[in-house]
């Protein structure tokens, strides 16, 4: 289930309406029936009681063939009531199919950023919409062929299942307030939204392979006009093939009578600001549009969305009488003081052994590869208490970049250490600094970066490593002629083997 090919976009940074790339923005919107839809925005680090402001928005455009195009728009440069109403009309335009991932709370965020600007009553539909979760869902039922329950996954996780690629959610939490953007934060962006267009590709390529494993549908030809409607009916499929016609007919009057009559109230309406908001598309296609009829959706929110949400819990709940360990601010924890849990005179074994919490789960592996032992937590989701009683048994420190765990009553002293880098290999260094852990050649790769499993004291021949990979793992034909060793993990039995970087 991998896309074929998958072409890295064209990126343009939108800052000014009167800039160049705005104007291949807008010519691209109309040229394009389906695209990808995602927002930036500095994350809250405390409770407050408005929404984020967000300041980056990425629209993927792909106007025809496999060219694709990203367009960043800085809405901290752009003035919001200059591009309010074309965003509007893209949004609810039923000749542009929008992609997103969980879109709703961007579009929360979104109206009530340029309702702050004046641009009320901001937005509250996106209409027609398709999320890349349901395309996922829809894909691992085709794939598995049977009913499988709805699975809640990460945008990585399905861009690495479906297209076969990595994508990095390093910035994801990073400043996007703070100007220039850098290279890295466009990049990440535009990965973001152009990778929802490579998904409904695989998703479109599927839908289509699965309409002509049916068979051609019967074409009425002019022989058939002498036939009555009874015998027409009767033939295979025609019934469904003059209704689709029809129906796209019926389509394509409705819109040309709605185009010509909003075209006539754009004109008649008054023009304070720019007018950016026209917008001549494309009809979508008969495939296209096919998809939009069985498995489109829309978003539409409520009165209560536009409202931020306070929690009920503050001020109600009181410390528990008898509890050794208190909730404490950040402060205290924030640096790491004093003898780590593996320590000899704590009754440890004297082996660093960390706890990544999901915010860091990506720091696990990079521990790995120099041979620290760096566990997960045993569900994708576990509870606190869960997670530090993991931590705790196993006598690791947990690492995390969530304030709110500093707090955490049950911590016990010197569990605990919050993660202040934001890139993985920056993170790694700190670890490595903060615990003054010693890495030598010889722990180089010497777990797993899988499971943290040790691997095997002899390393296999190649022979017995296509005999232990046979049914479970593909070892590249290209290492059969090269001699080399291979390693197996004693825990999950994965391969590994060197690789030749010169």
């Amino acid at each position: 289930m991998e896309a074929e090919n998958h072409n890295p976009p064209t990126i343009y940074s939108v800052s000014s309406v009167d800039s160049p790339e705005f104007t291949h923005f807008t010519r691209a919107l109309t040229r394009s029936s389906v695209i990808g839809l995602d927002a930036e925005w500095k994350p809250l680090r405390v409770h407050q009681p408005t929404f984020p402001t967000v300041s980056l928005v990425q629209i993927a455009c792909r106007s025809g063939g496999d060219e694709s195009s990203v367009f960043l728009l800085d809405l901290f440069a752009i003035p919001l009531p200059s591009i309010y109403g074309l965003l509007k009309d893209v949004f609810v335009s039923p000749d542009v199919l929008k992609l997103g991932f969980r879109f709703k709370q961007d579009l929360v965020y979104l109206s009530s950023t340029f309702c702050s600007q004046g641009c009320d009553p901001g937005f509250d539909r996106v209409e027609p919409f398709l999320d890349i979760t349901s395309i996922y869902n829809y894909l691992q039922h085709k794939q598995l062929g049977r009913k499988i329950p709805k699975q809640i996954k990460s945008l990585a996780t399905i861009c690495e299942e479906v297209l076969g690629i990595s994508l990095s959610k390093e910035l994801q939490c990073s400043d996007w307030s703070c100007r220039p953007l850098t290279a890295e934060q466009k990049a990440y962006a535009a990965e973001d939204a152009h990778c929802l267009l490579e998904i409904f590709k695989v998703f479109q390529i599927k839908v289509s392979k699965e309409e002509d494993s049916f068979g051609e549908v019967t074409e009425l030809s002019f022989s058939h006009l002498d036939l009555g409607l009874k015998e027409i009916l009767e033939k295979p499929n025609s019934c469904d093939k003059i209704l689709r016609t029809k129906f796209s007919e019926a389509l394509e009057i409705v819109r040309a009578t709605t185009s010509s009559e909003s075209s006539h109230r754009v004109l008649s309406a008054s023009r304070e600001v720019p007018d950016v908001s026209c917008m001549n598309t494309i009809p979508m296609d008969g495939s296209l549009l096919q998809i939009v009829q069985i498995h489109g959706d829309k978003i539409l929110l409520k009165e209560s969305d536009r409202k931020p949400k306070t929690s009920r819990k503050k001020g109600k709940r009181k410390p528990s009488e008898g509890l050794i360990c208190k909730e404490r601010p950040s402060e205290k924890v924030d640096d790491w003081q004093g003898l780590p849990p593996w320590d000899l005179s704590l009754g440890g074994d004297g082996c660093p052994k960390f706890l990544c919490d999901v915010m860091v789960e990506g720091l696990a592996k990079h521990l790995r590869c120099v041979g620290i032992d760096a566990a997960v937590p045993y569900s994708k989701k576990p509870e606190t208490r869960r997670l530090i009683d993991q931590a705790q048994r196993e006598k690791r420190v947990l690492l995390t970049r969530d304030v709110k765990l500093l707090r955490h009553e049950y911590l016990l002293e010197n569990q605990i250490y919050r993660v202040k880098s934001l890139l993985k290999n920056e993170q790694l260094l700190e670890v490595i600094e903060t615990f003054q852990l010693k890495i030598s050649e010889d722990h180089l790769m010497s777990r797993c970066t899988k499971c943290n499993g040790s691997f095997i004291q002899k390393p296999l021949t190649t022979e017995e490593a296509v005999e232990a990979a046979k049914g479970f793992q593909v070892i590249p034909n290209c290492l059969f002629n090269k001699n080399l060793e291979f390693w197996q993990c004693m825990d999950c039995n994965q391969l590994y083997w060197e690789v030749d970087v010169r």
